[in-house]
């Protein structure tokens, strides 16, 4: 018998693959379709994740524009409140420069009204017209120097009587003047600008009895 030769063994139709595949090998995937790539079959859930994230970006956002919104109205408010508080100071500042010579102003009308009484008095003398003159000087040059710091006069005499102006201290029953008429003052009031250092002191009217 001739011996084989292996260099012209036919080629064998055997194939270990395929083999491997039909006995269920290991490294077969049993869970993705037969014609479907098995990259299509892991990716089949991503489109719904990119929505996923999408919308709670799109929440993040709407939430990040609320926040924004508030910081800005909040900040408004604080430059709004910031703004009259500047402008609080500001007309406080000016009232306290405006009425600052009000004690000032208090102290000195005393003296202002014991010179109009020396005056009166030397009215009084047959031999003071010197004396009188002297101290009409003074009392015109004192109340010049309040006029300087807009301290003047309250007009009372025969005025309707006012009580933000007008202290009455007594009453003169006259059918000569209207009801509530100023007949006499005590003691002449001032005012600093438009705030009272002190009323005068006035005699009102009252109609008479019938």
């Amino acid at each position: 018998m001739a011996k084989e030769n292996p260099k012209h063994r036919p080629p064998s139709s055997h194939n270990p693959q395929a083999d491997a595949a039909g006995d269920g090998h290991p490294f077969q995937d049993d869970s993705v379709p037969k014609g479907q790539p098995a990259s299509d079959a892991r990716t089949d859930d991503r489109p719904d994740d990119l929505q996923a994230d999408s919308e709670r970006s799109i929440d993040e956002l709407a939430s990040l524009q609320e926040e924004l919104e508030r910081a800005k109205d909040h900040a408004l408010r604080c430059r709004a409140e910031m703004e009259n508080f500047k402008k609080r100071i500001s007309r406080q500042a000016d009232e306290d420069r405006r009425y600052a010579n009000m004690p000032l102003m208090s102290d000195l009308l005393p003296v202002l009204d014991n010179m109009n009484r020396a005056i009166e008095a030397a009215e009084k003398t047959q031999h003071g017209a010197a004396l009188r003159e002297g101290f009409r000087m003074v009392a015109e040059q004192f109340q010049g120097v309040l006029a300087k710091y807009d301290c003047r006069e309250i007009a009372a005499f025969h005025e309707p009587f006012d009580p933000n102006l007008h202290e009455a201290i007594s009453q003169q029953v006259t059918d000569e003047f209207p009801p509530n008429t100023v007949v006499a003052v005590a003691e002449t009031g001032f005012q600093l600008h438009d705030r009272v250092v002190r009323p005068s002191r006035v005699i009102v009217s009252t109609r008479p009895e019938e």
